[in-house]
């Protein structure tokens, strides 16, 4: 794969793509879309999105070593800036369901031989790099404010945040800083991670594309990164368990959202055939599971 086709697409050249205005009927209909995406296959989404609370919980635990106990917040934010890429098999199963095709979670994993796949993986990375970027500003914002000193406690971390000068000004930059970062992450991929699932266009022009979406539309993105939020909140609250449903429905909810905002007759990606299998009595009672199938 060469390097202009990474940032390109199948063409070498900038897609023509045509970008919608949408209004806040749109943001709710693609969200009731992913609420049935998800009643029609929540076996996948939730098994897709399994490892957040796992994350979460894992993240609680080193909590008690205290000296991380100050990143514990950014850390648990900063995995909403890696959701875009984490939730490529949702996009990819309301791609399916929408196209008629097989749902099944095997599929998920197309992407991998997708033409395609070169600029999914650029991307990635530079949400990865920008997730580590947080978490060092992060960091940074602790240290100028406390010190380089652990907090003794749960509870004393606490009390410091609200009773002190200092506390307060982690609250208020840490927050200041997060949202920046949110801001960058929901503007650069609002759409070009389905946009690359849906199109062979190249990871600049998807970038592009994305940036042009929320600039074309930005009251009604900035709606869409609120009630992004809000949920994330929402599915944060009962021990990170609550995202085994809030994930899902945001992922496939996306997928809608790239529909109604973008328009282009670029290529599609190529895409494996999955081979024909036939069915025998032996495999019984296996085939009786969707990720059998």
């Amino acid at each position: 794969m060469t390097f202009s086709h990474v940032l390109l697409g199948a063409e070498g050249a900038p897609a023509r793509i045509t970008i919608r205005r949408i209004g806040f009927t749109d943001l709710k209909d693609a969200l009731a879309k992913g609420v049935d995406d998800f009643l029609a296959m929540p076996t996948h989404a939730i098994f897709l999105c399994a490892i957040y609370p796992i994350i979460g919980l894992l993240l609680a635990r080193l909590a008690f070593g205290y000296s991380i106990l100050p990143l514990l917040y950014p850390l648990a934010s900063g995995f909403a800036l890696v959701g875009p890429l984490a939730a490529l098999g949702l996009y990819e199963l309301s791609r399916q369901r929408e196209a008629g095709l097989d749902t099944s979670a095997s599929h998920t994993l197309d992407v991998v031989h997708s033409s395609s796949f070169g600029a999914l993986v650029a991307l990635g990375l530079l949400l990865l790099a920008l997730f580590a970027l947080w978490i060092a500003c992060a960091n940074a914002i602790y240290v100028e404010t406390f010190g380089y000193k652990p907090p003794a406690s749960v509870g004393a971390f606490v009390h410091d945040l609200i009773h002190t000068t200092a506390g307060w000004t982690l609250i208020l930059v840490g927050n200041l800083v997060g949202l920046l970062f949110a801001v960058l992450v929901l503007t650069t991929t609002v759409v070009s991670f389905p946009l690359l699932l849906d199109r062979d266009v190249g990871a600049a022009t998807a970038l592009l594309t994305s940036i042009r979406a929320v600039l074309n539309n930005p009251i009604t993105m900035a709606a869409w990164g609120v009630i992004v939020v809000v949920l994330l909140f929402i599915g944060s609250l009962p021990l990170f368990l609550g995202l085994t449903v809030v994930l899902p429905i945001l992922g496939h909810a996306t997928w809608h959202l790239y529909r109604k905002v973008v328009e282009t007759d670029s290529p599609r990606p190529t895409l494996p055939k999955p081979p024909t299998k036939r069915r025998h009595a032996a495999q019984f009672p296996a085939v009786l599971f969707p990720w059998a199938r």
